[in-house]
């Protein structure tokens, strides 16, 4: 008999498997799979159970786990993959940006754009309190700032207060009515530091001519009116719908516990700075948090490592919310590298200013912060724009090196300039590559307000994909929406072909569409610490899918870029369709 129970016992669970894998709510069959699991081929048909993943493999497979409560669809040999995963994005503050008067990048000349701006008022859109707020203005109207004064500070804007905010969320401009309410005048502006007069457009008699970048435009954005807690929710929901639409089912929110009138690049965190971690919850509580969400506390760039305490407390504040994760902290490593802005830290100086831009934090102390994050089992994420804020990054991650027996997988956003030397050191340190591959165009931002102003070496690797993916390189997918789409579609086309309406940018830092589908899967999977969940088509991992409308493998580059969704699947959930 002894010999005889671990049998029965070993058939039981046998039986009970098969049972168990026999009960699939949903198969989906004939068509092309793409598990994003390395090495493996395209499969032909997915099996799901209680929202996750029962098991990969061919049509006969697949359906021989369905029974007649089994919910089938027939894929007509459509595409199927994991639900795509965005590394960097702020997607509620962008969902309320697209709710109001956006100009989504688009350069209008002066009387067009004030036409503009009074047609979109008139409309309801724009108003925040008694100010006329505008988003999405491109960085190339900054060159244009006593311009702008001369529209918009006579007639009907003398006493009407008025704020422009750029696209790249570290810049914008004010009218004259809106610098009187907030006593900003040339007297202020003379006693500033350097480094603060640096963040302020201004004449040579130091009257500020409207433009702001960094902390100061912060200090300028948080005296705007905010919404009202129902439009916030409204946002968050449209947040959540967008993505959905892209098949965009996690993402990593960038600043999550920064709110409308907090400073992003001065913040100082307290227990009640929570930002947009109650709007999540909220939805949570109604079901409607169709995505994972990795929520990052951002912290100031010159932050110790006592500084942490807080952002622990409220993490604890929204523990247990479903979808919610808390994988570490944000920090802004130096700013924007398009005159006039130019905060972006680089190694050579600007050719204008013969500055190096601004490192935010003190290269001497940052390594001791990544390693106290460590130590509480966090990643850290990094805005690193310029090459010397891309190397002192890395420095900071091989100091914690030194200190930590068990490395997390930190990650560095933007990566618009890095030193061919920095290259390996990504593998060798472990660090993940978060790129907006969409912005690796020939167009305004990466030439004309980029080339004449930095070294030809620097310029020649700008968002230098394929040198660190040759390099070893974990590369992930990002978007930086709003700053630019949360397609992923138009940023995987982008990254292999790089041309824009100014030529190619760097044709020889392109990347495959292979490499660009583990970016926005597995790959980001990782970069948001939810790989054993989520990223790839694996038994017992979330069913997050998505059907798309073309053969991704196949098509030229151009129908890669426009590629739709047709379904798309969270915890086995239909979340999205488009309607017929």
């Amino acid at each position: 008999m002894q010999r005889l129970i671990p049998t029965l016992l070993a058939t039981a669970l046998a039986v009970s498997s098969f049972h168990a894998l026999a009960a699939a709510d949903l198969v989906l069959v004939n068509g092309k799979v793409y598990t994003a699991e390395p090495g493996q081929r395209l499969m032909q048909a997915v099996a799901v159970k209680d929202g996750k993943i029962l098991q990969v493999g061919s049509d006969a497979q697949i359906n021989a786990l369905a029974d007649a409560n089994t919910q089938r669809i027939d894929l007509a040999g459509k595409v199927l993959m994991p639900g795509m995963i965005d590394t960097h994005s702020h997607p509620v503050v962008a969902a309320f940006d697209s709710l109001g008067a956006n100009l989504q990048d688009e350069e209008k000349p002066l009387p067009e754009l004030e036409q503009w701006i009074l047609a979109e008022v008139k409309e309801g859109r724009g108003r925040a309190g008694d100010v006329i707020s505008i988003a999405g203005v491109s960085s190339a109207y900054w060159e244009q700032s006593r311009e702008l004064g001369q529209v918009f500070n006579q007639g009907h804007w003398v006493d009407q207060p008025l704020v422009l905010g750029g696209i790249d969320g570290h810049t914008g401009w004010a009218n004259n009515a809106m610098l009187k309410r907030l006593n900003i005048d040339a007297a202020l502006v003379k006693g500033m530091s350097e480094q603060d007069r640096s963040y302020v457009g201004h004449d040579a008699d130091f009257t500020p001519n409207g433009y702001f970048s960094e902390s100061r435009w912060d200090q300028v954005r948080s005296q705007i009116p905010p919404a009202s807690e129902e439009v916030m929710i409204k946002a968050a929901r449209e947040a959540v719908r967008i993505n959905n639409q892209y098949g965009v089912t996690a993402w990593m929110d960038a600043a999550s516990n920064a709110g409308s009138g907090d400073s992003l690049f001065d913040f100082k965190a307290t227990e009640q700075s929570v930002g947009v971690l109650p709007l999540y919850r909220a939805l949570a509580e109604k079901g409607e948090l169709n995505a994972h969400v990795a929520a990052l506390m951002i912290v100031n760039p010159k932050s110790r490592p006592a500084d942490l305490e807080v952002l622990a407390k409220v993490m604890k504040q929204f523990e247990g919310v479903p979808n919610l994760s808390f994988p570490g902290i944000k920090v802004f490593v130096d700013g924007v590298l398009e005159y006039p802005g130019q905060t972006a830290a680089v190694i050579a100086p600007y050719k204008n200013s013969k500055k190096n831009g601004q490192l935010l934090i003190e290269p001497e102390h940052f390594g001791e912060l990544l390693a106290a994050a460590e130590k509480r089992d966090w990643i850290v994420h990094m805005h690193a724009v310029g090459d010397r804020a891309v190397r002192e990054s890395l420095n900071g991650v091989a100091y914690a090196r030194t200190l930590s027996s068990t490395p997390k997988a930190h990650s560095i956003s933007h990566l618009q300039l890095v030193d061919p030397k920095d290259f390996p050191r990504f593998k060798q340190l472990g660090v993940i590559a978060s790129m907006q591959l969409l912005w690796a165009t020939g167009e305004s931002y990466t030439v004309e307000l980029v080339k004449p102003y930095i070294s030809a070496s620097a310029y020649g690797y700008q968002y230098p994909a394929h040198s660190l993916q040759k390099a070893g390189a974990t590369i992930a997918g990002a978007s930086d929406w709003p700053v630019s789409s949360p397609n992923p579609w138009n940023a995987i086309a982008q990254a292999i072909t790089r041309k824009g309406p100014l030529g190619v940018l760097n044709a020889n830092e392109s990347v495959d569409r292979q490499v660009m589908f583990q970016a926005y899967t597995l790959n980001a999977a990782k970069t948001l610490r939810l790989e054993q969940q989520i990223g790839s088509l694996a038994p017992g991992k979330q069913a997050d899918l998505i059907v798309l409308d073309r053969d991704v493998f196949k098509v030229s580059n151009d129908e890669l870029f426009d590629t739709q969704v047709l379904k798309t699947f969270f915890a086995g959930k239909q979340v999205y369709a488009p309607a017929s």
